[in-house]
């Protein structure tokens, strides 16, 4: 069976200017920050990010933020990283907000291959596109499409060689569904082994998912 590992520098070439990026991670944990190193270091620009929340200033996803490569997110909220919120400030990026819950839903959907999700008005998604608006069942719903993503990174504890992907504790968060979500996934990992070593009932996210995975280098500072 063919290995799926690729190096950091492989893996940044993937990403290309004015892509939808899609990335795992939760107030950092789960991130993978080696490969955003990566590419903030090949210079990627006119981003649109697609994940929880925009991190620090300082590290991990907020870095391509700081740096001013993206021009759109997709998130639930950034007031963790004050970069971001300056710029959003100075319309230099653009920011549209969901309540977690229905991001994550979202997300499910895109990759499970749904095209929608049927939201409640007033929980806190808002819409001015009247044919967003149907009635099902007697009650009103906003229809609010699924997200996908051209590429889709993600952290992982272990994979094999083939890709399958075991997570640790908090740090899985939404990483197996952005997994699913993007149509090329690449994951950093911990640990490679060789495929029949992973306990298959730990498996979360199976390497059918998975496209490239990366070794990482160890965690920052």
């Amino acid at each position: 069976m063919v290995s799926k590992l690729i190096t950091m520098d492989e893996a940044a070439d993937l990403v290309q200017d004015g892509i939808r990026l899609m990335y795992g991670g939760f107030g950092g944990m789960g991130t993978p920050d080696q490969l955003i190193d990566q590419i903030l270091d090949k210079g990627v620009r006119d981003l649109t990010l697609i994940g929880n929340d925009a991190g620090f200033s300082n590290r991990g996803i907020g870095k391509l933020i700081t740096q001013e490569r993206v021009k759109k997110m997709l998130t639930t909220h950034i007031g963790s990283n004050p970069q971001a919120g300056r710029q959003m400030m100075e319309g230099k990026l653009e920011v549209i907000f969901f309540p977690q819950g229905i991001l994550v839903e979202k997300i499910r959907a895109g990759g499970v291959g749904i095209p929608a999700i049927l939201v409640e008005p007033g929980m806190g998604v808002v819409t001015a596109k009247k044919e967003q608006l149907i009635v099902y069942a007697g009650e009103k719903y906003l229809v609010e499409p699924a997200l996908t993503a051209d590429v889709g990174i993600v952290y992982a504890k272990q994979a094999d060689t083939y890709g399958n992907l075991i997570y640790e504790k908090a740090a899985r968060n939404v990483n197996p569904l952005v997994a699913m979500a993007a149509k090329t996934t690449i994951a950093e990992v911990e640990e490679i082994v060789p495929v029949g070593e992973l306990d298959p009932e730990s498996i979360v996210t199976p390497g059918i998912f998975v496209d490239y995975i990366v070794l990482t280098r160890g965690g920052n500072d």
